[in-house]
């Protein structure tokens, strides 16, 4: 499902939202992923302030991918590719892009 972002606060109704599809606890959540319940929870309420390594484990952690639609007319695939130092492939077995979620819900064995 692709869901359009415009703002910080658009991205944590998003997070809370597949968290509780897994079932998860927020607590539970943020030990298994490495962030303080704190963070967790602001970055739920959409808070603006918060720090972007932590927000990309989270979303690692629970299987959101972020993409930007950059419009073709600004810039090609290519050049893109270029700036970020990435292959124009699809993603490789393992990664983040290609990978189902790490978190499990209480009860779910690996």
């Amino acid at each position: 499902m692709k869901i359009e972002i415009n703002v910080a606060a658009d991205i944590g109704p998003v997070v809370k939202l597949v968290r509780k599809a897994q079932k998860l606890r927020q607590d539970d959540a943020a030990g298994s992923i490495g962030v303080s319940e704190n963070f967790l929870a602001k970055a739920e309420r959409g808070g603006q302030t918060a720090q972007w390594g932590k927000l990309f484990r989270v979303f690692d952690e629970l299987g959101i991918r972020l993409l930007l639609d950059v419009p073709d007319h600004l810039a090609s695939a290519s050049e893109i590719a270029k700036l970020l130092h990435v292959a124009q492939t699809k993603p490789k077995s393992g990664t983040a892009a290609s990978r189902k979620p790490r978190l499990r819900s209480k009860g779910q064995t690996t």
